[in-house]
């Protein structure tokens, strides 16, 4: 999706040397220049390639809905409450390549990847060459862009997506071609099927077309989401009713400014804070900010032309989604922001051009990618869950595990894992399979730990009896140690995953904790043995 109108690069004032920013190097590029803008882009795309980190909730559920038959995709899409491109490509995507972590993130890392050019052809189609070189690197080395492009969600697909829309667009604004509204139309419609945030971006981008009348483009736009997510609709509503996101709570729009910023840069790490708060004074330079000489910029409270529409398309795309988010009650994640991420990386590099001297500019991409990398370095080995930390602890604390010849565990029949909340089951159970445990079941209603049930959520949590619970899962177990993986804040579960441990320990003296949550993963988990 773009800007409503195709705007001109900014007409500096006659004191600005020939060599300003926006003329820079037009003889050509000099070999450092090159080299660094090169640099940048092997080291993003490297860093997009792998991360040590076991799968997390949201990734491994993914991959478990994206497993099923393509006949029971829907109704499992139904119970997840997720639109449905992602998920059949991926389901493709694994019957070649496989579903190993490495491979089902590799499915990211492609389109991620194959969001760079678009994002150089955007800026430079904006504002030239020096500026899509900025594009280039601020997005090759984002720790933001790095770590959905080494997850098995749809994020990257979603900012590869409006980047083509945003070019597609473009295009339009500049000649009504029928192939060029098809491109329009196509990339709409398919971001809708792939994330709902979807919605705000095309809404706000078909207003601003309105607004600037023109009709076309906007027609298109509307037909083409219609046309494409119809089939999809009937489902939609049955998630609109049921799923939402019970897992958190809408946030207040400083929160959901401050941590949009935090984690465009990586985190809340000094090389994150750094890197974020150059790309909020860009962004600053990029709306109000013009080079006057070499060392003194000019700010313009009025803006200056450029990139306003879209920094304003972007704005309006995420303060609908938080409003509706409010409104109804929906909780937010950062990663939500994807649907804004190529124009934060296009009006960020359009604030290069308030620099009048080359020299600065270089030295501002060069503290973008290098706190980039560091940030996208620091991705590759922090962990996400501590999933694998429980398998550890199994392995090593287990008595009725034996290994085998070629130094596999294989399990006894004597370890029964048991999961509280089910959104610790996929993760854990993805790495704690049947050569460790000989079971796994999860609270609150003892089922298949790959998958979360988001359908009437809340209400299932708030009816749900741990002490029942609890009674099944001992009758369950028999003779076999059970492994309690739990961790509690959970919204919706109050103390109920506390009260399930204490009907363990009740039942089963003797018990002792295996591990203890790691409060500097995101996805924490305590481990409990209550023997046999």
């Amino acid at each position: 999706m773009a800007a409503p109108a195709v705007e001109r690069p900014v007409e500096q004032p006659a004191a600005v040397p020939v060599d300003a920013t926006h003329d820079a190097w037009r003889g050509g590029w000099p070999a450092w220049a090159v080299a660094g803008v090169v640099a940048a882009v092997v080291a993003g795309v490297a860093l997009r390639l792998y991360t040590a980190s076991p799968l997390w909730l949201d990734e491994a559920l993914t991959v478990n809905v994206a497993h099923v038959p393509l006949g029971d995709l829907v109704e499992a899409l139904k119970h997840d409450g997720a639109p449905p491109l992602y998920y059949l490509l991926l389901h493709g995507w694994m019957r070649v390549v496989g579903d190993g972590d490495v491979a089902v993130r590799l499915l990211s890392a492609a389109f991620s990847v194959a969001t760079l050019p678009v994002a150089y052809a955007m800026a430079r189609k904006r504002a030239g060459n020096v500026t899509a070189a900025a594009a280039l690197v601020i997005a090759a080395t984002s720790p933001f862009a790095i770590r959905y492009a080494t997850e098995a969600r749809m994020y990257a697909l979603v900012a590869l997506l409006v980047s083509v829309g945003w070019l597609g667009l473009a295009a339009v604004l500049e000649r009504v071609t029928l192939p060029r509204l098809t491109l329009v139309a196509a990339a709409a419609g398919l971001l809708l099927l792939t994330h709902y945030w979807g919605f705000y971006l095309v809404g706000a981008t078909v207003v601003a077309l309105l607004v600037a009348r023109r009709w076309q483009p906007a027609a298109a736009i509307v037909i083409g989401s219609a046309v494409l997510f119809a089939p999809w609709a009937g489902v939609f509503a049955y998630q609109l009713q049921h799923t939402g996101t019970p897992w958190g709570s809408p946030p207040g729009p400083v929160e959901v400014a401050f941590t949009t910023l935090v984690d465009l840069g990586g985190g809340p790490y000094p090389e994150g804070q750094l890197l974020a708060g150059v790309l909020a004074a860009l962004v600053v330079l990029a709306l109000f900010g013009r080079a006057v000489d070499r060392h003194r910029i000019e700010l313009d409270v009025r803006t200056v032309p450029g990139v306003r529409a879209d920094a304003l398309v972007g704005a309006l795309a995420l303060l609908a989604g938080v409003g509706v988010g409010a409104v109804t009650a929906s909780a937010w994640a950062s990663r939500y922001t994807s649907v804004a991420f190529p124009l934060v990386v296009l009006v960020a590099a359009f604030g290069v051009r308030a620099f009048g001297d080359r020299r600065l500019v270089a030295g501002v991409l060069a503290v973008i990618a290098v706190a980039g990398v560091v940030g996208g370095v620091r991705n590759v080995v922090t962990d996400r869950t501590q999933a694998g930390d429980v398998r550890a602890a199994i392995l090593a604390n287990a008595p009725g595990l034996r290994t085998s010849a070629n130094g596999e565990h294989r399990a006894a029949g004597t370890a029964l894992v048991v999961s509280c909340p089910d959104q610790l089951g996929p993760a854990v159970h993805r790495v704690v399979g049947a050569d460790v445990a000989d079971a796994h079941v999860t609270f609150p209603g003892a089922g298949d730990p790959r998958f979360v049930d988001w359908v009437d959520y809340e209400k299932r949590m708030e009816t749900a009896d741990p002490a029942a619970f609890a009674h099944r899962v001992l009758a369950m177990a028999g003779g076999r140690d059970i492994y309690y993986v739990w961790m509690s804040g959970y919204r919706t579960l109050a103390k109920k995953c506390e009260a399930v441990n204490d009907a363990f320990g009740a039942a089963r003296p003797g018990s002792r904790q295996l591990l203890e949550p790691d409060e500097h993963t995101f996805e924490r988990q305590a481990l409990w043995l209550f023997p046999a």
